[in-house]
């Protein structure tokens, strides 16, 4: 039950206590390239760690990530410095992928020297892609990407929030990428089991008009994040520590997280059995041909940024 930890910015930081505080992990390692900057985020936790589940959580270095069974991956620009914070910018995170590419290729040898075994999960700015990257590099190891996982919690709460019921009520997911072309599958939502429209009672005009609405909200959360905080980072720790405990606890729970789709060729979210080995297998909802022509065209917006890499 040991997990690595790379990278104490803004998102590795919040990951950390997310982690300590849902418990599964009996060790944790964090690794920096300021060593000291890690040693200093471990020291400020640790204190707290005395009330929760048992964990041990220290500062180190890529040796130190030996029998890890998970390794996450935050190190990279983030949107702000890396100017992916304009709504009418269609590429969006994706603009961060060149000199985020240029760290994966260096620092996944290291983990897939250290920690041949390990899942590595990609939660890094643009992840998809990036999953896609650290595949080349990591001798075949298991990748993942935190995917649309925190876009589908996000599409939840906003509809849950309209309808006026508890998030816990609603079935939602968005698939594909963590990004502008993300697809937002309306045809499977539910309430209560009940298609969304019959609850809105609304007609098809006003229905589209919700789920525009809904759209944006989820699309531009990280952006409206950024502009009061600086940062999107407490809703992708607390992801980042659901899909941990996930595989830790080998709960085999599906989920939209990221994986190399085959069928796609690229790494993209779609319904996924997840446990102790990762993601074990993945399911194709049933989709509107709409849906399906996006899903589509995601994959190959995910797998032409990629591609393009130098």
């Amino acid at each position: 039950m040991k997990i690595g930890l790379i990278g104490a910015g803004a998102v590795g930081r919040a990951c950390l206590m997310s982690l300590a505080y849902a418990g599964g992990a009996r060790e944790i390692v964090l690794v920096n390239r300021n060593h000291k900057r890690a040693q200093g985020m471990v020291a400020d936790i640790q204190y707290g760690t005395t009330l929760l589940p048992a964990v041990h959580v220290r500062a180190g270095h890529y040796e130190d990530l030996d029998q890890c069974r998970l390794v996450i991956v935050t190190v990279g620009v983030n949107e702000k410095t890396g100017g992916a914070t304009d709504r009418s910018d269609d590429a969006g995170r994706l603009r961060l992928l060149d000199d985020n590419a240029k760290i994966y290729q260096d620092i996944v040898p290291k983990i897939n020297a250290a920690a041949p075994g390990a899942i590595i999960l990609v939660v890094t700015d643009p992840p998809d892609p990036l999953a896609e990257v650290a595949r080349q590099y990591s001798n075949a190891a298991h990748v993942i990407s935190s995917g649309t996982l925190l876009d589908s919690q996000r599409m939840r709460f906003h509809i849950a929030r309209h309808a006026g019921v508890h998030p816990a009520s609603v079935e939602a997911m968005v698939l594909g990428e963590h990004g502008t072309s993300q697809v937002f599958i309306w045809s499977g939502v539910r309430i209560g089991g009940v298609p969304l429209a019959r609850v809105l009672d609304v007609n098809e005009k006003d229905c589209e008009a919700f789920q525009k609405k809904i759209e944006e909200e989820v699309r531009f959360a990280n952006i409206s994040i950024i502009e009061g905080t600086g940062a999107s980072q407490l809703g992708i720790g607390m992801v980042t520590a659901h899909i941990t405990r996930t595989i830790l606890n080998d709960e085999k729970l599906v989920v939209p997280i990221g994986s190399h789709i085959d069928a796609y060729e690229t790494t993209l979210s779609l319904p996924s059995l997840l446990g102790r080995e990762g993601v074990l297998e993945t399911y194709m909802p049933a989709l509107s041909a709409r849906e399906e022509d996006a899903l589509a065209a995601s994959a190959t917006v995910i797998r032409q940024a990629w591609e393009g890499v130098a």
